[in-house]
């Protein structure tokens, strides 16, 4: 099996809504108001234009998505990189794909391209196994607060990728 990690194209936004509306169906039912949970190919399409996003493929078949936000959404809290939209085809889940896509992002993209020495990323303590699944990856909460809209408590979590970097800036 061929596995292959790229930044996506625009010719991939079709595949990338089919894994994102799939993977994100129990996103839609615990009325999680995210983006990636209901947008279109057009919205993908933006997404893959002002972003950074990332697909493993298998066999050449796209697998799994993640992006490096470009946007400003954790600026208020943090200054580290933002991760979010990801997503594992569902018929494929179960096999690592997900694991070995986070797992590059965070060190051949944050680590040592972006040079960060840290990640962030989001998740609703709704969500019934999300946030435990990134704390077993070594992700901690830093932030967390509740808009009011329902979804409950929304946490910012952090993963350090690079601890000498970490460590010498605090």
């Amino acid at each position: 099996m061929s596995e292959q990690f790229r930044l996506a194209e625009l010719k991939d936004a079709e595949r990338l809504q089919a894994i994102l509306h799939e993977a994100y169906a129990l996103i839609r039912e615990l009325k999680l108001n995210w983006p990636a949970a209901t947008a279109d190919v057009a919205q993908v399409q933006e997404n893959v234009e002002q972003n950074e996003c990332y697909v493993l493929e298998a066999d050449g078949r796209i697998v799994a998505t993640i992006t490096l936000s470009k946007a400003d959404e954790v600026k208020a809290v943090t200054d580290l990189p933002f991760i979010k939209w990801f997503a594992v085809d569902p018929s494929e889940q179960g096999r690592g794909y997900g694991d070995k896509l986070l797992a590059w992002v965070e060190t051949a993209i944050i680590r040592d391209r972006v040079g960060a020495p840290a990640v962030t990323l989001g998740t609703a303590e709704k969500h019934p196994w999300l946030l435990a699944m990134y704390k077993r990856r070594g992700y901690e909460s830093i932030h967390s607060f509740d808009s009011g809209s329902g979804e409950g408590p929304m946490h910012l979590l952090r993963k350090i990728v690079n601890p000498n970097v970490y460590e010498s800036m605090i």
